[in-house]
């Protein structure tokens, strides 16, 4: 019998176990929503992306403070071992055609000064302070981008796993029905009404049934680990799935044909990439301007013979303002270049926010039709497992009774696993189309 596809527990890889906490065990009994709080609060990608928007808004400080006055203090001393020496002309002493060594000032010398700017215009700044709002929006997208994207994966591993339990249901009843025939084989056997190669045939299949549940027990513990891998749980922690899922659940609030394209996680964090590229190149663009800054300092000087600073000696004082105006001439076409890439990488964005566009209208129509097209081998393959039980049991009373053969009861059993299988796997096919649908419609 075929299984359900499980697509998620070959890439699960063990590094995960080798991080043992020796704290206590604890039991988790999650419905999938509170599965999937548990993932965004506690997975390592949602915590960076918060992280990023905490580190956008301090980014953001940074860009404000260059609006601000900006104000220095610094202080220096010198303590000159050799004073320096200027060369006189000889003329001032009467001494013509000659150069008269002579030293200047004074062995120690301290100064204290205050230097404050403001930038009164900026092009750049100016453009970065307008994007500060779009930049932050852009930070929480990518961070609902990631929580959307960790929500799906919970989701569709969490009914995996649902759906992987009502199949393990199927395989005890089937487990049930053999070890009831195998007695009455056996029963049969010893009236002397059957063959040793009967019961053999019926503990084979038995046999076959038993390794098959071990299979899929092996399957849902593998998928409970990754589950919980991916929500961060620790491994050490049971984890019990209360939620289940039924064809009445799967038809719910689905096929809906009005979607917005505003809805969907992407689409908004592309169009506010597009907004960051407008902003790059209208800063690229102001920066032919000429800057504007003012400035003004406030200076202390001292002088001394001999290390005494905090006497009577005098302290003199110098101090200014002004104005400096900055205008860019040549750059070798830099600012050229620059202006020119942010408007290809605008294109590149306004060209993937179409791609997007398209791609949310095959998602949605691919997901509706996986979802009909599921709907209904669900409701086949139900009406098949009715069927093929009672074929089964209607074939198993004509054995007992003597008129019919055991290859009968074991093509009724082989078409009873098919049906399902079949119907397990629709439910989980419903279940994932389900999930697509929710997402490409951005309400999930």
């Amino acid at each position: 019998m075929k299984n359900i596809e499980w697509k998620i527990v070959y890439l699960l890889p063990l590094f995960f176990l080798g991080n043992v906490n020796l704290s206590a065990q604890q039991k988790n009994e999650f419905t999938v929503k509170q599965a999937v709080e548990y993932g965004i609060k506690n997975a390592t990608a949602v915590k960076n992306a918060l992280l990023d928007i905490k580190i956008q808004k301090q980014t953001n400080k940074e860009i404000e403070a260059l609006a601000y006055p900006q104000l220095n203090a610094s202080g220096t001393f010198n303590d000159f071992i050799d004073i320096p020496t200027s060369l006189l002309p000889g003329e001032i002493f009467q001494m013509p055609g000659t150069r008269i060594p002579v030293q200047f000032g004074t062995k120690y010398n301290a100064t204290g000064s205050i230097d404050a700017s403001q930038i009164l215009f900026d092009g750049q700044v100016f453009i970065g302070l307008k994007a500060r709002k779009t930049a932050m929006q852009l930070a929480n997208n990518i961070s609902e981008v990631t929580v959307e994207q960790i929500k799906a994966n919970i989701y569709k591993i969490y009914y995996q796993l649902v759906v992987g339990k009502k199949q393990v249901s199927s395989v005890d009843a089937n487990i049930e029905r053999f070890e009831k025939l195998l007695n009455d084989v056996t029963q049969i056997y010893k009236q002397g009404f059957a063959e040793k190669l009967d019961i053999d045939k019926v503990q084979v299949q038995l046999n076959n049934l038993r390794t098959e549940k071990i299979k899929i027990d092996n399957q849902l513990e593998s998928g409970n680990a990754g589950l919980k891998f991916l929500m961060n749980m620790p491994q050490k922690d049971i984890l019990v799935l209360t939620d289940t899922v039924n064809e009445e659940s799967l038809k719910e609030n689905i096929l809906n044909d009005n979607y917005d394209y505003k809805n969907r996680k992407e689409f908004v964090m592309l169009s506010n990439i597009a907004k960051m590229n407008e902003y790059n190149i209208r800063r690229y663009r102001l920066s032919r301007i000429p800057t504007i800054v003012a400035f003004g300092s406030y200076q202390k000087n001292a002088q001394r013979s001999t290390f005494d600073f905090f006497g009577k000696g005098n302290w003199f004082t110098t101090s200014l303002v002004g104005l400096k105006l900055a205008a860019p001439l040549f750059d070798g076409n830099a600012r050229r270049a620059k202006i020119k890439k942010a408007q290809f990488e605008l294109e590149k964005t306004n060209n993937t926010l179409e791609q997007t566009k398209a791609n949310v209208d095959y998602e949605v129509n691919a997901a509706k039709i996986k979802i009909k097209s599921a709907l209904l081998t669900i409701d086949n393959q139900k009406q098949n497992v009715t069927l093929a039980e009672k074929v089964y049991n209607t074939t198993k009373k004509k054995y007992e009774a003597g008129l019919g053969s055991n290859q009968e009861i074991y093509n009724a059993q082989t078409e009873l696993k098919v049906a399902q299988t079949n119907y397990y796997a629709a439910m989980y096919d419903a279940v994932i189309a389900k999930i697509d649908y929710l997402k490409a419609v951005g309400k999930l």
